[in-house]
């Protein structure tokens, strides 16, 4: 069975890691089956997925976000940050202001450079979605914010917000005590969220700083979530426990960002990271679930 050799790099933003797939230069032909078989942590690189870096025809580059089960997202916060990074940074587009190309529309980057390399990146994440349908989720009303509702089994105070993708806020203590690996399946797979949602855990720890911990559809627990970070610091200014307008720190368990919110646009600053680089031998066949056994494994750092 032949074998072709894919070119990869390693990139993170706050813990959240994905293996990035330049496809300038190279072609992915089956990158469900690709982020499945990688993303492992045992056996192939491990990460949350994969993201493909390719051509637009509209912007400098555009993103393609593939979770762990190789689920295709529409959008990815600290993905595009370590996107805007791998452009510049490579020189596939040395530009201070990128514009990339997503499934959730264009968005527009601001590089923080050092050293010559983007260390860090301003996002310009668009507007924040509050309408039920738009996000979605079956609920009556023009938004829902702290809401009671019935949801996962229980009963949850929630606001719902769409960044591009799903989310569902909710307040409480502090969420390192929460049994995750239990409750974020539930909210995930609840009929009331007909996409599914990303469901993040808060706890306000003053005006402008809150703590998080969050479970993303098609990956799990993850270290950071740029999305569910944005929709936190939304939902704590709609429910008053921040102002908009102003900085807010939201501390993953991966690392900080600072979220910026007014009804226009919502404006997310954090780190972006190259781990490594490498190689990676894949059979030139496989399907998404049939030959990602050992034999179409080849790895190389």
């Amino acid at each position: 069975m032949s074998k072709e050799t894919l070119r990869f790099v390693k990139m993170h933003g706050c813990g959240n890691d994905y293996i990035y797939f330049d496809c300038f230069n190279q072609t992915i032909a089956d990158p469900e089956g690709l982020s499945i078989l990688l993303s492992d942590r045992h056996k192939g690189v491990g990460g949350d997925g994969i993201i493909l870096v390719c051509p637009s025809e509209t912007a400098d580059g555009k993103m393609r976000i593939f979770n762990a089960d190789g689920s295709e997202a529409m959008m990815c916060g600290n993905g595009i940050r370590c996107v805007a990074k791998f452009l510049y940074d490579t020189g596939l587009c040395r530009k201070k202001h990128l514009e990339i190309d997503t499934l959730s529309g264009v968005k527009y980057c601001d590089i923080i450079e050092k050293g010559g390399e983007a260390a860090a990146v301003t996002v310009d994440m668009g507007r924040a979605e509050l309408v039920p349908e738009r996000i979605p989720v079956s609920l009556p009303g023009e938004s829902v914010v702290d809401r009671k509702i019935a949801v996962a089994g229980g009963e949850y105070q929630v606001t719902c917000v769409s960044m591009g993708n799903p989310h569902c806020v909710i307040f409480g203590g502090d969420p390192m005590e929460l049994d995750l690996e239990a409750i974020g399946p539930r909210f995930e797979k609840d009929k009331i969220f007909p996409n599914g949602v990303n469901t993040e855990f808060i706890e306000v720890l003053d005006s402008r700083t809150l703590k998080m911990r969050v479970w993303e559809r098609g990956s799990g627990e993850t270290m950071a979530c740029g999305t569910g970070a944005c929709a936190a610091a939304v939902a704590a200014c709609l429910n008053g426990y921040c102002r908009t307008g102003e900085d807010i720190t939201v501390r993953l368990r991966g690392g900080d960002l600072v979220i910026n919110y007014t009804p226009e646009r919502v404006l997310m600053t954090g780190e972006a990271v190259k781990v490594f680089s490498g190689e990676v031998k894949v059979s030139s066949t496989f399907s998404k679930v049939a030959g990602l056994g050992t034999e179409s494994q080849g790895l190389k750092r």
